[in-house]
């Protein structure tokens, strides 16, 4: 996968490709798409919800710049596969998911495979999480029309900001960068995600 999926493509930082090689993406998905765990595409997970393609995972983790010092927060924590991924490369991830039951079992693969500097929560990632506030990165894997203002408003001068923007038909990988005079952006490719979400809501 590493080398077919990523290395050959875009993903040229080596500290990601290791840190996706660590991870046994089988671990994270369910018993009847385990033969399909290093395919490149996002499969069910249940709950409406998915874990995303390989390389998109790599290319979102690239674009977010963490280093071993970094603080960061990954919204939708799904699987809990990028925060395993993460967790290879950052000091220490926060990781939000709305759906109770999916958070749980993140917490169980996670802890099953020593990974212990996530601290998986269930919770409403819109608003991000203001106590381990400013974060280094923010990773969303859910769309959105633009980012949520409350996850900007926590993300630390220098950091980056790595989620899908658009509606469901026209969705762009985009980043943004918290810079002394403000946010600039650039886009980095065609995606598709679901939904982010909007605050209050329940569950599906």
């Amino acid at each position: 996968m590493v080398h077919r999926d990523l290395a050959r493509r875009d993903v040229v930082d080596r500290r990601v490709l290791a840190a996706m090689a660590s991870i046994p993406r089988e671990h994270f998905v369910p018993d009847h798409h385990e033969h399909d765990a290093y395919a490149d595409r996002p499969l069910t997970i249940g709950h409406g919800q998915t874990i995303s393609q390989p390389y998109i995972v790599a290319l979102m983790t690239q674009a977010a710049h963490v280093t071993r010092h970094s603080r960061v927060l990954d919204v939708g924590t799904g699987s809990g596969y990028h925060a395993a991924v993460l967790a290879r490369l950052a000091h220490e991830v926060w990781s939000l998911e709305r759906v109770p039951e999916l958070a749980t079992l993140a917490r169980r693969r996670l802890t099953a495979l020593g990974i212990h500097n996530v601290r998986a929560m269930a919770g409403d990632g819109t608003v991000g999480y203001p106590p381990a506030a400013p974060f280094d990165a923010i990773v969303i894997a859910a769309a959105a029309r633009e980012p949520p203002p409350a996850l900007l408003r926590q993300l630390a001068v220098g950091g980056h900001l790595v989620m899908p923007v658009g509606p469901s038909d026209m969705q762009e990988l985009v980043v943004f960068e918290r810079c002394a005079s403000g946010i600039r952006q650039h886009t980095l490719c065609t995606c598709f995600f679901v939904p982010l979400v909007p605050p209050g809501a329940n569950p599906a």
